[in-house]
């Protein structure tokens, strides 16, 4: 497992494979747990070049070996109480590069309001401990998570409540985005010329979910890179793909922040913890 230094070669490399694992620190009200109830010791990730930021990776010798330690030490996790699955309360990825270190900011159940299914689990991780986030003190906390979004690593950890399927995951993503656009353009801060050149990605994003099961408590992880001078954001979906566009993977992330978002119980809680957090 290997990634490419040089950019340009790292971006025709995404079907390398990294490995992406949790591990975790005291945080919130944790539950121990020697056997998490659905984490690998490993995962993936198809397009795991595109992780690791252009500014790491210029510089490095030719080959960037990521670490793989064959023991995991024991995991503190945290419950989402309306589905009993567990999510690691730290989220971090080894590597002799660095890639910073996740706390859980939040969590919450996605729900079918008209049929009260309990679809699937989200949970929110930010680099809140990176040096150059700067929030400033005035910002309440709906302000203080969209200024989180634009300006560090994220991730969106999804866990299926029951099988679902990866086409279903796209239609709900591909309505999200397009009430992003939407609402963009109504709001005036999307141009149509800025509409037109996010319709690469906006494809490209519609054509990385295959045609399979996403089976019950499996995590999706969706990662959110830290911004770049001079290159896009990336977002990159462990063991499908990665879109490169600074409006589509922000957008993609700030959505579920945007009136009460796909889980309000996701929203209230990291609201919740941003209330009094301060950097």
């Amino acid at each position: 497992m290997s990634f490419l230094s040089p950019f340009a070669r790292a971006a025709s490399a995404r079907l390398r494979n990294s490995v992406f694992t949790s591990t975790s620190r005291r945080a919130f009200h944790t539950v121990p747990s020697t056997k998490p109830r659905f984490a690998r010791p490993s995962l993936l990730w198809g397009a795991a070049a595109a992780i690791l930021s252009t500014s790491a990776l210029i510089g490095l010798g030719p080959v960037i070996h990521l670490d793989s330690p064959d023991v995991q030490p024991p995991e503190e996790t945290m419950l989402d109480p309306a589905t009993s699955i567990a999510f690691p309360t730290v989220m971090r990825i080894p590597s002799k590069i660095k890639i910073p270190t996740m706390p859980l900011v939040g969590l919450g159940v996605r729900t079918v309001s008209f049929l009260g299914l309990k679809v699937y689990s989200i949970g929110f991780y930010a680099d809140l401990d990176n040096p150059d986030l700067k929030i400033p003190l005035d910002m309440n906390p709906d302000e203080k998570a969209e200024y989180i979004v634009r300006n560090c690593a994220c991730v969106i950890r999804i866990v299926p409540t029951r099988t679902t399927s990866y086409a279903h995951l796209r239609d709900a993503f591909m309505r999200a985005m397009q009430q992003r656009i939407a609402l963009a353009k109504k709001k005036g801060t999307l141009s149509e010329d800025d509409a037109q050149a996010i319709g690469s990605p906006m494809r490209k994003l519609k054509s990385l979910f295959p045609n399979s099961p996403l089976t019950k408590h499996t995590p999706l992880d969706i990662y959110l890179s830290a911004p770049t001078p001079g290159h896009p954001r990336v977002l990159v979906f462990r063991d499908l793909g990665a879109i490169e566009s600074d409006w589509v993977a922000t957008e993609f992330v700030l959505h579920y922040f945007e009136g009460a978002g796909p889980s309000p119980p996701l929203k209230q809680t990291v609201l919740k913890r941003l209330e009094s957090f301060e950097k």
